[in-house]
């Protein structure tokens, strides 16, 4: 046999070694028990330390994990919108909470409309868009009155002022209106959101609640937590 020949048959007989190798590797792989921690060396020289094998993950707790998108910035990972329930929202905590209707019925012609980035004239009144509007229910606080507190005197009308705009931040509010704008302020019940804007004045103590209206709990309730006017300037 020449030289060539033999150069074949050496290639050949360490092909069939090599792959002869990978498959007792991959045998002595396959019978390794899963429950057993597999022991590694670390780095102070120490083999005692275990490594423990991933927990096994059934289809449905499998989840995509999430994603670094940007150096600081980390993605949710995507939830199947098939694995998404929809649930009843929570009841609300007290009534004030909720806008409720008003008493009065609105002339036939007026309708709930959008009134964007309003600004307050005091703690009861605002403008928007070309209308002036009082919140029903409520009675405003004048902006040169003080109220006192423990003896001190603070400027609660400019106080009530300034937090109703700060509550507002210039959302919409849906109010009742007519349908052309008036020279004089009318009076309508208002909410933003679900929140009806005359209770939240009102319970805050921020307005109190005129005779004919409907936030007398919410007055009492500022009064006996001392809140707003009922209380001290903090």
């Amino acid at each position: 046999m020449g030289r060539l020949g033999r150069s074949r048959q050496a290639i050949g007989l360490g092909s069939l070694l090599l792959l002869a190798g990978i498959l007792l590797i991959g045998r002595a792989g396959a019978l390794l028990p899963i429950d057993r921690p597999v022991l590694a060396p670390s780095q102070d020289g120490d083999d005692t330390q275990p490594i423990r094998p991933p927990a096994t993950v059934i289809d449905e707790q499998r989840r995509e994990p999430a994603r670094k998108v940007a150096q600081d910035l980390i993605a949710p990972p995507r939830l199947d919108p098939a694995e998404i329930e929809r649930v009843e929202p929570r009841p609300p905590l007290s009534e004030l909470g909720l806008a409720v209707p008003p008493k009065t019925p609105m002339p036939k012609d007026w309708r709930e409309v959008l009134l964007y980035r309003p600004i307050a004239t005091s703690s009861a009144m605002f403008e928007s868009m070309g209308r002036k509007v009082i919140i029903s229910g409520a009675q405003g606080i004048d902006l040169d009155r003080s109220c006192s507190f423990h003896d001190v005197n603070w400027p609660c009308g400019q106080r009530a002022r300034a937090a109703f705009n700060a509550w507002l931040r210039g959302r919409g509010l849906k109010c009742f209106v007519p349908p052309d704008v008036e020279r004089f302020a009318i009076a309508s019940p208002c909410r933003l959101g679900k929140q009806d804007v005359g209770a939240w004045l009102v319970s805050n103590g921020w307005a109190t609640a005129l005779p004919s209206g409907i936030y007398g709990k919410a007055e009492a309730t500022a009064r006996n937590a001392q809140m707003g006017i009922f209380g001290s300037a903090q």
